[in-house]
């Protein structure tokens, strides 16, 4: 009896649980989830941006998103295996932030004196800017994906739902705020999901730095241009 008990509290924890538990292993987390992220931000604003040629050319896009993989897959199981994927990386990512942001409060309990003045503005609202992505995300599925929110719905007609969705000029600017917000989380996001992969050096940090400049202001703007393009006319 005595042996046994003593197999059991010697067992060490799996690898797995040791590399969540660690601070190093959640950053990690955080920088392959957010890399993912940013792999479907930028699939998903090309697709968006097909709106541009025509109600024939997005709403043949949304079909064939529904279609991918057939005949070996049925109808939208290739979607929700991707909407799956995601999800998992939204979790993971928004779990490791939230853990490792109260450690950070509980090792430090008394705030600092004086913020670092060379922090930038968006490394200093990264955590609130998360949020803001996260309640964006739920109402941006409560109004384009299931229409519980959107009066016009109608299913089956994404380009009749976009336009009718932006023609509320208070939905633009939750989109548009909620892009501003997207364009600073990937602006320090990405750089500092390189310097946890290790893909950061002195010779290298301009590069990425001025890369994830670039990726910020060309998601932004590519995801801006509809609302916009709708506010304008030329998508109606």
């Amino acid at each position: 009896m005595s042996m046994a008990l003593a197999t059991r509290t010697d067992r060490r924890p799996s690898t797995a649980r040791t590399v969540w538990g660690s601070t190093v292993g959640k950053k990690a987390v955080m920088a392959v989830s957010g890399l993912v992220m940013l792999l479907y931000l930028v699939v998903h604003m090309y697709g968006n941006l097909k709106i541009f040629f025509g109600p024939g050319t997005f709403d043949g896009y949304a079909h064939w998103l529904r279609t991918l993989g057939e005949p070996f897959f049925h109808y939208e199981w290739a979607l929700w295996i991707i909407r799956t994927g995601l999800v998992a990386a939204v979790v993971a990512h928004g779990v490791c932030a939230y853990q490792l942001s109260r450690r950070d409060i509980r090792s430090r309990p008394v705030g600092y004196v004086h913020r670092r003045a060379r922090s930038s503005y968006a490394t200093r609202t990264m955590r609130w800017g998360g949020v803001i992505l996260a309640l964006f995300i739920v109402w941006h599925i409560l109004d384009l994906t299931t229409g519980t929110v959107q009066r016009g719905f109608v299913p089956g007609h994404p380009y009749h739902n976009v336009v009718a969705a932006f023609h509320d000029w208070w939905n633009n600017v939750i989109y548009i705020a909620a892009m501003l917000a997207l364009g600073l989380h990937i602006r320090h996001g990405f750089w500092s999901a390189a310097q946890t992969l290790g893909a950061g050096s002195a010779t290298r940090d301009r590069v990425l730095k001025g890369t994830a400049n670039v990726l910020a202001l060309l998601l932004t703007a590519g995801f801006i241009a509809v609302p916009v393009g709708v506010m304008t006319g030329l998508v109606s």
